[in-house]
């Protein structure tokens, strides 16, 4: 969770910073953020752990020679794992810091090995100035298809988004930040940051075959012996990654730019078997489920769990955004008015015909079958009906994939049981939208029905 830090602790940290690197081998790497050369930010990180700087090579946009002549930063990063913060004389929680200074354009990190904690930090500067050049910060997958029909793929963990959005019929533009502006979408980032945990080869051929020379790991447990990698090993966190250039991927656009998107999914892993696989959203619609951002927790996956939970991250990485919620969904709000060809679908990768422990996770198959159907523009011309509480736009057929199972309330053995359960769901949606302010009457009113 972000939390507000005085200027004067920060001024602490920062000169306990400034003297703990005295003296120190410094790895510095300068390159951008930003794949739109006219919106692009300098960034410098600067570490004492030479791994880390291995990692933001890869992961930032890589400068050439010329460029690198003229090279300014925009915003500096300095990432010291060896420093330690002392809570009580700091002002802090804990001996870790991760601290952003907006006015500064500046981040100190400390305490923590945990490389990401640089990619994360340089997000939320994007996701604070981006707003200030009139361009939407987006958590989300994106590709495109040979005819340059672009498709954003927005989702928590859980819900499917590495494996949906790595489509070998369509090619990359970025796995997980980019920016809308007036002129189409860019990648933020000159990498890709994948989750390893259960990685095969099977399942996500394009992740496994990118891990070689030059690819940094981290969380990723090895072999005592064979120094082999053990994907399946999460005895340390599930929060197991590998970060490495966007151009091992075969099929990645260079430059990672492309056309506004002709298709926007909202992904969610809904445990309560309420949503339907895929609904339509109106502009409004789109707005309200951006905000809220939802998924869900099972049993198993998360400790402590034992009944279905609901999630709630705002634009789907509320930890990211510095801003209040309705400005990003106003900027939103904003791109799908100027292109009302944008067609935006909530697509539910959880259960179906009842809750998590009775019902069954919708196939895989149907899954990816729905996501084309919506991404190659299937579903342009088929009819669709409200759903009577959530009042988003259900499918009345889709190509390849059963009838029965769009339309959730006729998976459920008992209808009644149904609606209490989508009841329930509604309640929960509405009660996390309620803190938020600044909100378009129009945008609240899209939510679901509550009695």
């Amino acid at each position: 969770m972000n939390v507000p830090i005085a200027e004067g602790n920060f001024d602490r940290l920062f000169r306990r910073v400034r003297s703990y690197v005295q003296g120190r081998d410094l790895y510095i790497f300068d390159g951008f953020v930003g794949a739109d050369t006219k919106r692009r930010f300098g960034v410098r990180i600067i570490n004492d752990l030479a791994s880390q700087n291995l990692l933001v090579h890869q992961l930032f946009i890589r400068p050439t020679d010329e460029e690198l002549q003229t090279h300014n930063p925009d915003f500096t990063v300095i990432a010291v794992p060896g420093l330690h913060a002392d809570p009580e004389d700091d002002g802090i929680n804990s001996e870790a810091f991760i601290v952003l200074n907006l006015s500064k354009r500046l981040v100190i990190i400390g305490g923590s090995k945990y490389a990401g904690e640089i990619k994360k930090s340089v997000f939320s500067l994007m996701n604070y100035f981006m707003t200030k050049a009139d361009v939407l910060p987006m958590h989300c997958a994106a590709n495109v298809d040979d005819a340059g029909n672009t498709a954003l793929f927005f989702g928590l963990s859980g819900t499917g988004k590495t494996t949906l959005s790595a489509d070998p019929e369509r090619y990359l533009i970025g796995d997980d930040e980019h920016g809308w502006s007036e002129d189409g979408i860019f990648n933020f980032e000159g990498g890709c940051y994948g989750k390893t945990i259960a990685l095969s080869r099977e399942n996500e051929p394009q992740i496994w075959d990118a891990i070689r020379f030059g690819s940094m790991m981290e969380n990723v447990v090895l072999d005592h012996y064979t120094r082999i990698p053990d994907y399946n090993d999460g005895s340390l966190t599930e929060n197991t990654r590998v970060a490495y250039p966007i151009d091992y991927i075969p099929n990645a656009v260079i430059p990672s730019i492309g056309s506004h998107p002709k298709t926007i999914l909202f992904l969610a892993a809904d445990a309560f078997g309420v949503l339907p696989p895929i609904s339509k959203l109106t502009r409004e619609q789109a707005m309200y489920h951006f905000m809220s951002g939802y998924t869900s927790k099972v049993a198993g996956t998360e400790r402590g769990i034992k009944e279905p939970e609901a999630t709630f991250s705002a634009g789907f990485g509320k930890c990211f955004l510095p801003l209040e919620a309705a400005v990003y969904a106003n900027l939103l709000g904003k791109r799908l008015g100027d292109h009302p060809e944008t067609n935006v679908y909530l697509v539910n990768t959880g259960w179906s015909g009842g809750v998590y422990g009775v019902g069954s996770r919708v196939s895989i198959k149907y899954t990816r079958a729905l996501v084309s159907a919506a991404v190659n523009g299937d579903l342009d011309n088929v009819e669709f009906h409200q759903h009577p509480i959530f009042k988003i736009w259900v499918p009345n057929a889709v190509p390849g994939v059963p009838t029965e199972i769009l339309d959730p309330v006729k998976t459920w053995s008992d209808s009644q049981e149904y609606e209490k359960q989508a009841k329930y769901l509604a309640k929960l949606f509405v009660e996390n939208f309620s803190k938020y302010v600044n909100v378009p009457e129009e945008v609240t009113a899209a939510g679901p029905v509550v009695d």
